[in-house]
């Protein structure tokens, strides 16, 4: 993934149909939580991870000039909504049954010359 989407799970929209609240994701939220789920979907395991995990993650964004390899991002996207859409797609494609068996979380957002997000999943007892 050489683009990492900052579109996140927080700009859902919502719209007043008959005096009543409708929810709705915009399409560029579509289009972000399309491309994680498609960039996922080869890596999702034929069975859900049966238990408690651990979820290791590292977005890793390009760096540019004035930013050098490995240095945090401390720019938006807010590092909790992005995790809020990806934890969501994971869910979607059967990593695990529900992401409350996701016990232990550790997550960074980092430059690199690389870009990408980096994605472990440990079995906890």
């Amino acid at each position: 993934m050489k683009k990492i989407p900052t579109v996140t799970h927080q700009e859902k929209q919502v719209a007043v149909i008959k005096g009543k609240p409708h929810f709705y994701e915009p399409p560029e939220l579509q289009a972000a939580r399309s491309l994680i789920t498609d960039s996922l979907g080869r890596f999702a395991p034929k069975e859900p991870f049966p238990g408690k995990v651990r979820l290791l993650v590292k977005y890793c964004y390009l760096a540019t000039g004035k930013h050098k390899k490995g240095e945090y991002k401390r720019t938006k996207p807010d590092l909790d909504n992005n995790m809020k859409l990806l934890q969501d797609c994971m869910t979607q494609l059967g990593f695990w049954k529900d992401d409350m068996y996701i016990v232990s979380l550790i997550a960074e957002k980092f430059w690199a010359d690389l870009p990408g997000i980096y994605i472990k999943i440990e079995e906890v007892s």
